[in-house]
């Protein structure tokens, strides 16, 4: 008797599964540009749709939508410290993401990743949510909030859905740290379309670096980590305030608490408002000041 009701269980687990995969490959878009393919969400009925800034770096891309429709999209929006861009299509998307109400994800929470990997289309893994918090994603700022998970990611699952047991989406696929997958948040996606995230651009790019033992101990750095600027976009607030490449950020603001803050503050940059920079230049300590601008 038992055999049979393990049969039936699994069968109903399966159907299940197989139900989940076809929603999600319902909102699930391809996306092309010079940056190679990757993946998007159908975000708005009125032809919105969510992806990764590293998936998008220029202007236009296109797209194939599950009813293997080809368009062209233009990028409406997008927030590089958050990994997060905004694409719009001339058209009427029949369905779209239902996000899940946030902060209710719990770790050891199963989750669905629905992506494009190695031109694969629609491809399904899962995994278990192992940790919400700061994230360093490989050659890019670090994510100051990141869902955490031991699902399966490769090249072209970035832009992708991570949905919850019902199919909700919970956040966006962004790519493996510490063979971990990383996913923005969907309360970051929303928070990124109403126009509360990266309202202020400051033009550089950066990653991770361990710092001096004796500079760490006197940044009090619970992770002895620093941001080194490895690129400054030329005309940019930080080319103006002198930043350089090579040079390691200590502190941005009064705000203590290493990789963390600084991630933090950089995600949330606002236009007008200078920043006092502490950073690192070959073995001296030196203070800038920098204004961000609004990015067009």
């Amino acid at each position: 008797m038992s055999g049979i009701l393990d049969t039936a269980l699994a069968a109903r687990a399966s159907a299940a599964t197989e139900a989940l995969a076809a929603s999600l490959r319902s909102i699930l878009v391809s996306v092309r540009s010079r940056a190679g393919g990757g993946s998007g969400t159908a975000w708005g009925r009125d032809g919105l749709i969510v992806t990764n800034h590293h998936v998008v770096p220029s202007d236009e891309a296109e797209v194939r939508l599950a009813d293997d429709r080809v368009l062209r999209a233009s990028v409406v929006r997008r927030a590089p410290d958050a990994d997060l861009a905004a694409l719009r299509v001339d058209a009427v998307l029949a369905d779209v993401a239902v996000p899940r109400a946030e902060p209710h994800l719990r770790v050891g929470e199963l989750v669905f990743a629905m992506g494009n990997p190695w031109a694969e289309q629609g491809v399904i893994t899962h995994g278990i949510v192992t940790g919400r918090g700061p994230a360093t994603l490989e050659n890019a700022l670090p994510l100051s909030d990141a869902i955490q998970a031991d699902v399966r990611l490769a090249p072209g699952n970035s832009g992708g859905p991570l949905a919850d047991a019902a199919g909700r989406v919970v956040g966006i696929n962004s790519m493996i740290a510490g063979g971990m997958g990383i996913a923005v948040p969907v309360a970051t996606v929303e928070r990124f379309l109403a126009g509360k995230e990266d309202a202020g651009f400051l033009g550089i790019a950066a990653r991770p670096v361990p710092l001096p033992e004796a500079i760490a101990a006197s940044y009090a750095t619970p992770d002895g980590l620093g941001l080194m600027i490895t690129d400054v976009v030329p005309g940019s607030p930080a080319s103006d305030a002198g930043l350089i490449p090579g040079d390691v950020l200590l502190r941005i603001g009064e705000e203590a608490g290493g990789l963390p803050a600084i991630a933090r503050r950089l995600r949330h940059l606002r236009a007008g408002s200078p920043l006092r920079i502490e950073l690192l230049r070959g073995q001296h300590v030196h203070e800038m000041l920098a204004a961000p601008v609004a990015r067009d």
